[in-house]
């Protein structure tokens, strides 16, 4: 493949993200680093997820969604601590294909999601790849001194809950290609939902407040749940008859002949990129009058047991699962388990 006659890093640099630099701490990109204030009684959080053509995106997504995702997905980790974004380093690694229209789309769908959630862009780095295109952004955040929320405070008696909907990622990678049989508006409803998550950020608050543990859920709500699990050194129950599903995913389970096996693979699909949490007995009401707030749903899907491990059951009997979500060593494909 001939070479793409693209500007050079400065030139991008100047011309694509000066704009979006943060007007003090990013040093208008001019210099080798970004300087960060301190902020007394708080905490910075810091969280980095990086996304592969091919693995986290299709090769043909529009550049402008990938870089929508890529801020969203690491913003998604910041809500389930409870923390405040502020603003982010970024690495591009551009491939063959990644000409100057696609660069500046990539920045447009930065600049859009800068406004939508009030973070800058501090620093960070361009370089070509023969490889795939691959970005990665470290996100920063705020949260007051010693009360991040963790995954290792879940205590035995704490209900489990989940924000949103579960499913519609793994849903909507199949249908961005072409591999559900569902009407156009559901197919659209489920492929913008794996293309542009939506971070609970309306949350953050109430999860800093009253959650013992939380965590996002990238790989799966089973893989993340038993992550908190493992943390908190307890057991965690799911209900998979509770598992909150949208109105597309709710018509795909109509057409299943399997209704287990196809629950357990919503519940471990990967990329919804909802919270999943712990909270005492008692702090239901306010993170649910809260989520209700924000017109977001808010369902209790077990408790946290003392019995370590993660215990999964559908219509009162268990559910054997072979695998809980996303593996990180699995092929380099863009595919998700079921």
């Amino acid at each position: 493949m001939p070479a793409i006659d693209v500007a050079g890093e400065f030139e991008t640099i100047e011309r694509l993200f000066r704009p979006l630099a943060h007007p003090e701490w990013g040093r208008g990109l001019k210099d080798d680093v970004g300087v960060l204030p301190s902020r007394p009684g708080f905490d910075l959080i810091l969280t980095k997820d990086a996304i592969v053509e091919g693995v986290h995106f299709l090769p043909d997504d529009p550049l402008d969604l990938v870089a929508r995702k890529l801020l969203r997905v690491n913003l998604s980790d910041l809500a389930a601590k409870g923390a405040e974004p502020f603003g982010y380093l970024l690495a591009c690694h551009w491939s063959g294909r990644c000409g100057w229209p696609e660069r500046e789309a990539f920045a447009e769908g930065l600049r859009q999601d800068q406004e939508s959630f009030g973070v800058h862009l501090i620093g960070g780095d361009t370089v070509n790849t023969p490889g795939p295109a691959s970005f990665s952004a470290t996100l920063l955040g705020w949260a007051p001194k010693g009360r991040a929320v963790s995954r290792a405070g879940a205590r035995p008696g704490d209900l489990v809950l989940v924000t949103g909907t579960i499913g519609d990622g793994a849903l909507g990678l199949k249908a961005v290609q072409g591999r559900l049989g569902l009407e156009p508006e559901r197919l659209e409803a489920l492929a913008d939902r794996y293309r542009l998550p939506q971070p609970r950020l309306e949350m953050r608050e109430a999860i800093l407040a009253h959650a013992s543990a939380a965590a996002d859920v990238s790989d799966g709500l089973l893989a993340d749940a038993a992550r908190i699990a493992e943390a908190s050194d307890v057991g965690l129950s799911i209900d998979l008859g509770r598992l909150p599903l949208s109105l597309a995913a709710t018509a795909w389970l109509e057409t299943r002949v399997d209704p287990e096996a196809s629950r357990v693979m919503l519940a471990t699909g990967g990329d919804d990129y909802e919270v999943v949490l712990t909270c005492p007995p008692g702090g239901e009401a306010a993170l649910k009058r809260h989520a209700d707030q924000h017109h977001l749903r808010l369902t209790a899907l077990g408790r946290v047991t003392a019995t370590s491990g993660l215990q999964v059951v559908l219509n009162g009997g268990p559910v054997e699962v072979e695998r809980l979500g996303w593996r990180h060593d699995a092929s380099p494909t863009v595919s998700k388990p079921g």
